[in-house]
Protein backbone atom coordinates (compact mmCIF):
# COMPACT_ATOMS: atom_id res chain seq x y z
CA UNK A 1 0.00 0.00 0.00
CA UNK A 2 1.37 3.39 -0.94
CA UNK A 3 0.37 6.93 -0.09
CA UNK A 4 0.49 7.95 -3.74
CA UNK A 5 -2.44 10.16 -4.76
CA UNK A 6 -4.86 8.92 -7.37
CA UNK A 7 -3.91 9.85 -10.95
CA UNK A 8 -6.79 10.86 -13.23
CA UNK A 9 -6.56 11.56 -16.96
CA UNK A 10 -9.14 14.04 -18.23
CA UNK A 11 -10.57 13.41 -21.70
CA UNK A 12 -13.13 15.38 -23.67
CA UNK A 13 -13.79 17.63 -26.60
CA UNK A 14 -11.72 20.81 -26.70
CA UNK A 15 -15.02 22.67 -27.10
CA UNK A 16 -15.29 22.01 -23.36
CA UNK A 17 -11.88 23.48 -22.47
CA UNK A 18 -13.34 25.62 -19.68
CA UNK A 19 -15.19 22.66 -18.17
CA UNK A 20 -12.00 20.57 -18.34
CA UNK A 21 -10.08 23.35 -16.57
CA UNK A 22 -12.75 23.39 -13.85
CA UNK A 23 -12.56 19.59 -13.47
CA UNK A 24 -8.76 19.85 -13.31
CA UNK A 25 -9.01 22.49 -10.57
CA UNK A 26 -11.57 20.54 -8.55
CA UNK A 27 -9.60 17.30 -8.77
CA UNK A 28 -6.35 19.07 -7.87
CA UNK A 29 -7.92 20.62 -4.78
CA UNK A 30 -9.18 17.13 -3.87
CA UNK A 31 -5.57 15.90 -3.85
CA UNK A 32 -5.62 14.13 -7.21
CA UNK A 33 -2.77 14.19 -9.74
CA UNK A 34 -4.36 15.35 -13.00
CA UNK A 35 -3.23 14.56 -16.53
CA UNK A 36 -5.07 16.67 -19.10
CA UNK A 37 -5.01 17.31 -22.83
CA UNK A 38 -2.31 19.71 -23.95
CA UNK A 39 -3.67 23.16 -24.64
CA UNK A 40 -2.99 24.27 -28.18
CA UNK A 41 -5.48 27.13 -28.15
CA UNK A 42 -6.63 28.50 -31.48
CA UNK A 43 -3.44 27.29 -33.14
CA UNK A 44 -3.98 25.40 -36.37
CA UNK A 45 -2.33 22.01 -36.14
CA UNK A 46 -1.23 19.68 -38.89
CA UNK A 47 -2.45 16.12 -39.33
CA UNK A 48 0.94 14.92 -38.06
CA UNK A 49 0.72 17.12 -34.96
CA UNK A 50 -2.80 15.86 -34.24
CA UNK A 51 -1.59 12.26 -34.48
CA UNK A 52 1.33 13.04 -32.14
CA UNK A 53 -0.99 14.74 -29.63
CA UNK A 54 -3.39 11.78 -29.75
CA UNK A 55 -0.52 9.35 -29.11
CA UNK A 56 0.76 11.49 -26.23
CA UNK A 57 -2.69 11.58 -24.66
CA UNK A 58 -2.89 7.77 -24.83
CA UNK A 59 0.40 7.63 -22.89
CA UNK A 60 -1.25 9.86 -20.28
CA UNK A 61 -4.10 7.34 -20.10
CA UNK A 62 -1.48 4.62 -19.57
CA UNK A 63 -0.14 6.53 -16.54
CA UNK A 64 -3.56 7.16 -15.02
CA UNK A 65 -5.51 5.13 -12.49
CA UNK A 66 -8.75 6.15 -14.19
CA UNK A 67 -10.14 8.38 -16.93
CA UNK A 68 -12.65 11.18 -16.39
CA UNK A 69 -14.61 12.15 -19.50
CA UNK A 70 -15.83 15.75 -19.40
CA UNK A 71 -19.01 15.57 -21.46
CA UNK A 72 -21.51 18.36 -20.77
CA UNK A 73 -24.93 17.44 -22.13
CA UNK A 74 -23.65 13.90 -22.71
CA UNK A 75 -21.61 14.91 -25.79
CA UNK A 76 -18.70 12.62 -26.69
CA UNK A 77 -16.88 13.30 -29.96
CA UNK A 78 -14.99 10.91 -32.20
CA UNK A 79 -11.54 11.49 -30.69
CA UNK A 80 -12.89 11.11 -27.17
CA UNK A 81 -14.69 7.89 -28.14
CA UNK A 82 -11.31 6.58 -29.31
CA UNK A 83 -9.72 7.52 -25.98
CA UNK A 84 -12.56 5.82 -24.08
CA UNK A 85 -12.11 2.67 -26.18
CA UNK A 86 -8.35 2.74 -25.54
CA UNK A 87 -8.86 3.20 -21.80
CA UNK A 88 -11.38 0.36 -21.69
CA UNK A 89 -9.09 -1.94 -23.70
CA UNK A 90 -6.25 -1.27 -21.27
CA UNK A 91 -8.40 -1.87 -18.21
CA UNK A 92 -8.74 1.71 -17.00
CA UNK A 93 -12.01 2.64 -15.30
CA UNK A 94 -13.88 5.42 -17.11
CA UNK A 95 -16.21 7.89 -15.40
CA UNK A 96 -18.20 10.78 -16.86
CA UNK A 97 -19.18 14.22 -15.66
CA UNK A 98 -22.60 13.92 -17.37
CA UNK A 99 -23.42 10.23 -17.43
CA UNK A 100 -22.02 7.82 -19.92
Amino acid sequence: MTDRPEIVCICGSMRFAEEMKAANRDLTFAGVIVLAPGEVGATTITTEQKAALDALHRRKIDLADRVLVVNPGGYVGESTRGEIAYATETGKPVTYTDGG
